[in-house]
């Protein structure tokens, strides 16, 4: 027979362990940002600084989005292009990819902002003046545009896109070809044993379930290209950082806007990481 200690320690063991099973993390942060909320509704320097910077999340969301859509459909391509059994195309892949994932994604910004795009411009211009030159009427017609083009004229925003674009591509086509690989050969020559073409096989098949198996790193990948578009600020884009940063130079209140800073980005963070938790069930759940 159990001792009255032993009888109340059982019913205890109980409670002890749904308590254990809570998600304290997540308690403490959603506490912390009820008080920094608390903060910025009740502090007028707070809320100067919020409404400073606020304005930058369209930015921020409308780079994060465009360059992440860009970057999936060039990351297929180049996913296809690395599983090619051509050897030109498998090689001018492999080139490609190998020598952009060493670059720093800070490098590859600038790069691409001051040496790319000008040199792209400098190539049309040269293009434009050869087919002006064309007999044919066409030809000459679409060339005379070219010569217009100023390096200039490609703005800092659309600068940023490409070299976000050229940097998470790689990475996914990494992601794409290992969730392609993944998939068990026999669904492919299932596939084709029902009528299938190779590529429709491959489309409706193969890289569906491919996709499905690496839907977690997509998502990861997706926050992660949201925190780096912080970066565009070097360039001067008008962005969450690049507002921060011009406020705490002219108002020196540097500890309370990094502060909002972090709060804004930790929030979109936070919100997309309970978005894709949720796409990655409901798959689990279709699969």
């Amino acid at each position: 027979m159990l001792s009255p200690a032993s009888s109340a320690n059982s019913r205890a063991l109980p409670v002890t362990g749904r308590l254990s099973r809570l998600p304290w993390w997540a308690l403490v942060t959603a506490f912390l940002g009820l008080l920094f909320v608390w903060q910025i509704a009740t502090s007028a320097s707070y809320q100067e600084i919020f409404n400073s910077i606020i304005s930058g999340i369209f930015l921020t969301v409308f780079v994060t989005i465009v360059a992440f859509g860009l970057s999936l459909l060039v990351g297929l391509l180049l996913a296809f292009a690395r599983l090619s059994k051509r050897p030109l195309i498998y090689q001018t892949a492999t080139f490609f990819v190998e020598n952009i994932r060493g670059i720093p994604m800070l490098v590859l910004l600038l790069y691409v902002a001051f040496v790319f795009v000008p040199g792209v411009v400098d190539a049309l211009n040269a293009l434009g003046t050869s087919l002006a030159a064309n007999s044919s009427p066409l030809l000459a017609a679409i060339g005379a545009a070219f010569p217009t083009l100023r390096a200039r004229d490609v703005n800092n925003t659309a600068r940023v896109i490409i070299a976000l674009v050229i940097a998470y591509s790689v990475f996914l086509s990494e992601v794409y070809r290992a969730g392609i690989e993944s998939v068990d050969k026999g669904q492919m020559e299932a596939a084709r044993s029902l009528g299938m073409t190779q590529r429709q096989a491959m489309l409706h098949v193969v890289l569906r379930q491919g996709i499905r198996n690496v839907l977690p790193a997509l998502g990861n990948d997706f926050i992660s290209m949201l925190k780096d578009s912080s970066l565009v600020s070097v360039l001067g884009v008008q962005d969450i950082t690049g507002l921060g940063r011009v406020y705490a130079a002219g108002n020196f209140k540097f500890f309370e806007t990094y502060n909002v800073m972090a709060f804004l980005y930790l929030a979109m963070t936070l919100i997309l990481s309970i978005i894709v938790r949720w796409v990655e069930r409901r798959t689990a759940r279709q699969a």
